[in-house]
């Protein structure tokens, strides 16, 4: 009997939805969950929990509180359907403040608690930032899982890999974005597609040093981008491309593979080296830059809804 891919997938990394979408949750059965400022926004917009939103609203201290409280609300949710991880995000106007990113991860861990959700189920996200990643070290050393998102260079997973944090979300579909504005006329499929071939040199990388750090890609525009990167530790897939993998049928080799350690983990990146290597790399400058201020767009837009909910 035939299985989907997505079965197949399941066999050989762990699936993990990227979304706030509980039916999506229930249908697909991910391990792990992932949210963002933008898919916290989309969430709230759900008509069924406009009653609960304004409730929070009101009852919060102020907007920053207000948001706090939606993104635990929603993702407590969300841990009672899945087994594994919550990701749950910082502002994303903490992403050049070490010392805040480390406050906003407790106050959110104990939000948690106060829903039972222990830490161990939660990841918190920041941006892969020096000041992100800095703040991520230290939060391991707290005990507070960490997801360092928004990745798109090799000088970042070098430096979360020196952090020691958990788990990185390496991302795909932005890195084929950049290149084909760049260069329109290109053959960019398979194998040619360069968010595929960073996300695979990341893995070598840390399974050829023995760094623990779990890779996750993310940010797919298509299900090839997916079908290439079988064997990942984790891939973070929309509900929408979780379906077309549902439907599709046929074999899904393995892609990638762990290989045993081959060195031991290399020098750690200073600051200026990492800023140095970053400036170098105009894509991953350009995108983490338009991804920090796309989830503070969003970010505003949720406090606006909070805030008419608040008055209303």
């Amino acid at each position: 009997m035939a299985t989907s891919l997505l079965s197949q997938l399941k066999e050989m990394t762990t699936v993990v939805a990227d979304t706030g979408d509980l039916e999506a949750i229930r249908r697909f059965q991910p391990q792990d969950a992932t949210t963002n400022p933008s898919l916290i926004l989309q969430a709230a917009q759900q008509e069924e929990r406009r009653a609960r939103l304004a409730s929070i609203a009101k009852e919060s201290t102020d907007l920053d509180d207000a948001v706090d409280r939606v993104a635990v609300d929603i993702g407590s949710e969300i841990s009672k359907l899945v087994p594994g991880y919550v990701s749950t995000e910082v502002s994303a106007r903490l992403s050049f403040d070490r010392d805040a990113t480390i406050t906003k991860a407790h106050s959110l861990i104990e939000r948690y608690a106060q829903h039972g959700v222990g830490p161990e189920r939660i990841l918190i996200k920041m941006a892969s930032t020096w000041e992100g990643i800095q703040a991520a070290r230290q939060l391991e050393r707290d005990g507070i899982r960490t997801n360092l998102t928004l990745l798109f260079g090799f000088a970042q997973a070098q430096a979360c890999a020196d952090a020691g944090d958990t788990l990185i979300s390496a991302f795909v579909g932005r890195i084929l974005d950049w290149h084909k504005a760049r260069s329109p006329e290109a053959d960019f499929s398979g194998a040619n597609d360069p968010g595929v071939q960073s996300v695979k040199r990341i893995y070598d990388y840390y399974k050829g040093h023995g760094y623990p750090t779990i890779v996750m890609g993310a940010s797919f525009r298509n299900v090839g981008e997916i079908q290439a990167l079988a064997g990942c530790d984790r891939l973070t897939i929309s509900p929408a491309l979780l379906n077309e993998l549902d439907e599709l049928q046929g074999d899904l080799p393995r892609q990638l593979t762990p290989m045993g350690a081959s060195s031991s983990a290399e020098q750690a990146l200073a600051q200026a080296d990492f800023r140095w290597q970053m400036n170098e790399d105009e894509m991953a400058s350009d995108k983490l830059a338009e991804g920090i201020r796309k989830f503070m767009a969003d970010q505003r837009k949720l406090e606006e809804l909070l805030g008419k909910l608040r008055q209303s």
